[in-house]
């Protein structure tokens, strides 16, 4: 999840949407709200990662609605 939320937020910065230092907070938020459990199957790895991209560019939104304020 760590991996899948830096990706995410890391193309966020690369193309002018956020700051570098809102990288770290956007990983921090997805990893703060991320359910624990096995990571045991390659399907429970592969759902892990989407809903960290989701939990990611759910975060981004926010803060580019809350900076536009």
């Amino acid at each position: 999840m760590l991996n899948a939320a830096n990706e995410v937020a890391v193309d966020a910065f690369l193309r002018g949407g956020i700051r570098f230092t809102d990288i770290a907070r956007v990983v921090g938020n997805v990893l703060e709200k991320a359910p624990g459990g096995a990571a045991d199957t390659l399907e429970s790895v592969l759902d892990a990662d989407q809903r960290a991209r989701e939990a990611a560019r759910a975060c981004l939104q926010e803060l580019t609605t809350s900076a536009l304020r």
